[in-house]
């Protein structure tokens, strides 16, 4: 038997594929069965390792799903194997990791306690949300980003004069390592969300860098697209040329494609942390290093 056996959860299991061609490891499935309640019962098919087991699995929509079927993998792994490590390349409720209005509840910190509960011993996640909410696990994490992997595709596009814009000052960091990686520009937009309704506003009054040339929208993840819709519409009335968008998760929930097509962008590429139509960079090769 292999020392290293990989555990796919249903929703990552092309990654989690990947990633045993790539570690040389032995692949288990897992094959999920939903009751009519909703319940799920799970069922491994595969030999676990007696040493190391990696657990792929992406806590994304249905989300408090997705967490239950992770946990309960780590959970399974740990009375086989003595070293567990969870790939988590989309990490769920990284956004509530502070309590931002009184009362609200840090449901980060309460993941922290889920997770060491189960016995996981490492956690790696692709570009969390917020950095901030891995403070709140005492087990060992990590963070890698899939940046250079998103750069390395569009260096393949014909781009006219490339600006790289983030949609917020909160990912300004973002897109100043997207735009060192390629060799361009960069800018970030003003941006200002209402914490009670989520209405987003640009708050930027005029950027002329933008005219005439190539767009690359960057971000960690969309979701319902709002930000990136208004950051195209503005973008497109200062009289930039086509519109790209790059982010690491795309979550794209109902239809958010459609909407964010229909405010001028030409393409969405994202990468597949999350599997869907614009899943088209693979991240398999970074996440191995890590795990190597």
């Amino acid at each position: 038997m292999n020392k290293i056996s990989i555990i796919a959860g249903n929703s990552s299991e092309d990654l989690a594929k990947k990633l045993c061609k790539r570690l040389k490891a032995n692949f288990v499935k897992s094959e999920v069965r939903v009751f009519p309640d909703g319940e799920s019962k799970i069922t491994l098919q595969g030999n676990l390792s007696k040493t190391k087991t990696i657990v792929v699995h992406s806590i994304h929509p249905p989300v408090d799903t997705s967490l239950v079927h992770t946990l309960s993998l780590i959970s399974k792994a740990k009375e086989k194997s003595s070293d567990i490590t969870a790939v988590i390349p989309y990490m769920g409720y990284a956004r509530q990791d502070r309590e931002f209005l009184t009362g609200e509840i840090i449901t980060m910190k309460v993941l922290g306690k889920l997770f060491k509960g189960v016995g996981v011993s490492k956690i790696i996640v692709v570009d969390i949300h917020s950095i901030l909410g891995l403070r709140h696990f005492s087990i060992k994490t990590k963070n890698i980003t899939a940046i250079p992997d998103l750069v390395q595709y569009f260096k393949k596009l014909s781009l006219k004069n490339p600006l790289v814009v983030s949609p917020d000052q909160g990912g300004k960091q973002r897109a100043k390592e997207f735009a060192e990686i390629y060799g361009v520009d960069y800018i970030a937009l003003e941006k200002s969300r209402n914490r009670k309704t989520g209405k987003v506003k640009i708050e930027t009054i005029n950027v002329d860098e933008v005219e005439q040339r190539d767009i690359i929208l960057v971000d960690d993840m969309i979701s319902t697209g709002g930000s990136i819709i208004k950051a195209t519409q503005f973008l497109k009335k200062h009289n930039c040329k086509r519109v790209f968008v790059a982010c690491t998760h795309g979550l794209l929930i109902d239809d958010a494609e459609k909407k964010i097509k229909k405010a001028g962008v030409t393409k969405i590429i994202s990468t597949n942390t999350i599997p869907g139509k614009t899943s088209l960079v693979d991240i398999s090769e970074s996440i191995s290093k890590e795990l190597k």
